[in-house]
């Protein structure tokens, strides 16, 4: 019999495997990686009865179209968007049956940036690092998707949730992030300090899965010798000499040379995932 897998008709604009990445191999250069919203991509599986850590597809604005080779239950969560199996819509948010060789469609984003599409049984290419994450700094795991490419897929393990539809919390209208200072806060002005707090910063379309880019007024520095580099952290805020903020993601360097002046919340950052290009960002100190 063959293996059960799934063709890629159409990759979207960026389509990548992701699970909940793979930490702790910083000190080897490695970034963690994985998926930018991993609640989203935890109750995806739970929906087709997965573990939460198994791996599915990140799309990124446009979608995406995959042909599996069986029956599979289907969740699509994250950014809301239209879904149509076999030409027929079909719910977004909730286990859905789509058949063997019949078409799944993941259309383009309503609202938000990124939508998880789990498979019962999970995605199953070659873990590299104990993790399937693509990652697009290193250039571990699997590539991201072109069309005709083929996945492995897992054996269903779990039952498909049993339920007409779960909660999704909205991609923000406001992207709200609670940030520490430093470990570099004193690189900075006081006044600089103040405007990250209380400047008008926005979403820059420059963004990716390594940091996200704001426009908005730029950090007065109070040093200006250059720093060694020195290691980054998951929701790092370094400073590059534009003097906008970065936020750095999942596929973040490990180490950097730009000073750091606060650091965000992790639990903040899956909002950051969904936020499109000119949403309102506020940088919230907290203690």
């Amino acid at each position: 019999m063959t293996d059960p897998a799934l063709l890629v008709v159409r990759a979207g604009a960026l389509t990548t495997v992701q699970d909940l990445g793979r930490p702790g191999y910083a000190h080897l250069g490695v970034p963690r990686s994985g998926a930018l919203d991993p609640s989203a991509l935890r109750l995806v599986n739970r929906l087709v009865g997965n573990d939460e850590d198994a791996a599915a597809l990140e799309t990124t604005l446009t979608g995406c179209a995959v042909r599996p080779s069986r029956d599979v239950t289907v969740a699509v969560g994250g950014a809301p968007c239209p879904l149509r199996a076999g030409g027929r819509p079909v719910a977004w948010g909730a286990p859905v049956r789509v058949g063997a060789g019949e078409l799944l469609e993941v259309g383009a984003a309503v609202r938000g940036v990124r939508s998880y599409v789990g498979f019962a049984g999970g995605l199953v290419p070659e873990p590299v690092l104990g993790s399937r994450s693509t990652d697009l700094l290193s250039g571990l795991g699997p590539a991201p998707l072109s069309g005709g490419d083929v996945l492995p897929l897992g054996r269903r393990a779990g039952e498909a949730a049993r339920l007409d539809g779960a909660p999704w919390p909205a991609p923000p209208s406001e992207l709200v992030l609670r940030v520490r200072f430093g470990p570099r806060h004193d690189w900075f002005t006081e006044a600089a300090r103040r405007t990250l707090a209380t400047g008008g910063y926005r979403v820059s379309a420059a963004g990716n899965r390594i940091g996200l880019r704001t426009e908005g007024p730029a950090l007065e520095r109070a040093v200006h010798g250059e720093l060694p580099s020195e290691g980054m952290v998951l929701g790092a805020v370094q400073v590059p000499p534009d003097g906008r903020p970065v936020v750095f993601l999942a596929d973040h360097p490990t180490t950097g040379g730009y000073p750091v002046v606060a650091v965000v919340r992790e639990s903040d950052l899956g909002a950051a995932a969904q936020a499109v290009p000119g949403t309102p960002v506020r940088f919230v100190p907290i203690r």
